[in-house]
């Protein structure tokens, strides 16, 4: 039995200069797990909290050491001498340790710090690649389910951002990303070729414009001032015809609306800067509507506030036959919330981050959960990323099929495309690569061309 002999904790820096918590698990001679967690700017309401210090002499109130602190002095003496490699066993006491239903006592960003460490620790104990270790879990925790569903070991297909807006890039536009799927790449590798031959197109596409192209958002997509979010559509299609690259069968489109983001609960209205009356949900419903029918897009994400769940019935019922419609601020990665969301027929697709949850565990049970009810699984980063790349490897473990890292312009972004890279080497010649059939397909069965 590896049994953990030491916790350390940490405060380093993400990818916005912002503290955050870094983890090492330390076992007998030396083995060691080290995990570092994310954080979001564009966060949910329903997100479990991310403890912050609030001194404003360090770091201006966001400094993360009472989480550092609780990791030594609370769940260090709590779980040393558990077995690294009794994932569930380790997390469940985390939760008690904890108490809260928020883990707003000892903060989610130190409880996933020693969650994700830990998971580190197991698989270097057993001297493998940590994909390996978290599809034993996946297995074990996943146990039943329909035999159509993946358990075996798969790359996914990424969703790459290419132009960001909202909080990414300081509302230069409403809705905060608009991303590229590779939908023709046969492989990984191919897949990623075509993405950065993308990331390039658009950027020509921007400079005809003259547009500010190099300026770039918190996840790596250009932030340029265009006339309106359906510019943003444009260029993105046009780099994909400048690429060569057929729109609908070589390459698509997703959206991440963030549409929270501009909504009024008060009035219940979405207000957008680009349009002069405040929009009901039927309005943004139609909205995504023109803009699916007029461009390749495949995937939408909170294209309704989060707890507009009138709003999520009404634009899964016009657009969930068509496209991939995923929740994020919606289901926050919580099994209650997307228990509820497929009690009522919302959304078919989840967005899995682990920091909204807080350990491995509970991520699993959302992959499960989600799975179970048909609805496609999207691993995903935070906008305040790390070199850390846990999720490259949970991707992979959990054969979850797309994953959400951002674009291919900062090295906290390219920590995870490279991750996937030596795990696609790992794999063998017959890595198994979920390309396009990992996107939602509605009764059509097909996803546009």
């Amino acid at each position: 039995m590896p049994a953990l002999q030491a916790l350390k904790a940490r405060q380093v820096l993400d990818s916005r200069g912002r503290p955050t918590v870094e983890v090492d698990a330390i076992l007998a001679g030396g083995v060691a797990g080290r995990a570092i967690v994310p954080s979001g700017a564009s966060t949910g309401r329903h997100e479990a909290v991310e403890l912050r210090d609030g001194d404003p002499a360090h770091y201006a109130g966001l400094g993360v050491r009472k989480a550092v602190a609780n990791v030594g002095n609370v769940i260090a003496p709590a779980i040393l001498g558990m077995d690294v490699e009794d994932q569930a066993a380790i997390d469940a006491a985390l939760l008690s340790l904890d108490g809260t239903p928020n883990k707003g006592r000892l903060g989610a960003n130190a409880l996933l710090g020693v969650s994700m460490a830990v998971a580190h620790a197991a698989a270097a104990a057993r001297g493998e690649e940590l994909f390996v270790h978290l599809n034993r879990l996946w297995k074990a925790k996943s146990e039943g389910l329909d035999p159509s569903i993946p358990r075996e070991p798969s790359l996914p297909l990424p969703m790459v951002n290419m132009i960001s807006g909202g909080l990414h890039a300081g509302r230069n536009l409403d809705i905060q990303d608009v991303l590229f799927f590779p939908i023709g790449a046969g492989s990984y590798s191919e897949a990623l070729e075509t993405i950065v031959a993308m990331y390039r197109a658009v950027g020509a596409e921007l400079a005809k414009l003259g547009a500010e192209a190099t300026l770039v958002g918190d996840e790596g997509g250009y932030g340029p001032k265009l006339r309106d979010d359906e510019q943003a559509l444009q260029v993105v299609t046009d780099a994909m015809l400048a690429c060569g690259l057929t729109p609908g069968r070589d390459g698509a489109i997703a959206l991440d609306v963030a549409s929270t983001h501009f909504y009024d609960p008060a009035t219940g209205a979405y207000r957008l800067t680009g349009v002069q009356k405040p929009m009901t949900a039927d309005a943004m419903v139609e909205m995504l509507a023109r803009w699916t029918d007029r461009y390749p897009i495949v995937s939408i994400e909170d294209g309704v506030a989060e707890d507009d769940w009138e709003g999520w019935q009404a634009l899964t019922n016009r657009l969930g036959d068509r496209v991939q419609l995923v929740g994020d601020d919606l289901f926050v990665t919580q099994s209650a919330r997307i228990a509820q969301g497929v009690e009522i027929g919302a959304a078919n697709a989840v967005l899995i981050k682990v920091n909204q949850v807080g350990t491995l565990s509970e991520t699993l049970d959302a992959l499960v959960l989600s799975r179970r009810s048909g609805y496609r699984p999207v691993v995903s980063a935070r906008s305040g990323e790390t070199e850390d790349a846990t999720i490259a490897d949970l991707a992979v473990g959990t054969a979850a099929g797309q994953i959400k890292i951002g674009s291919v312009a900062r090295s906290e972004r390219l920590a995870k495309y490279n991750r996937l890279l030596r795990i696609e080497e790992a794999l063998g010649p017959n890595a198994l690569f979920a390309g396009r059939g990992a996107l939602w397909r509605g009764k059509s069965g097909s996803i546009l061309a």
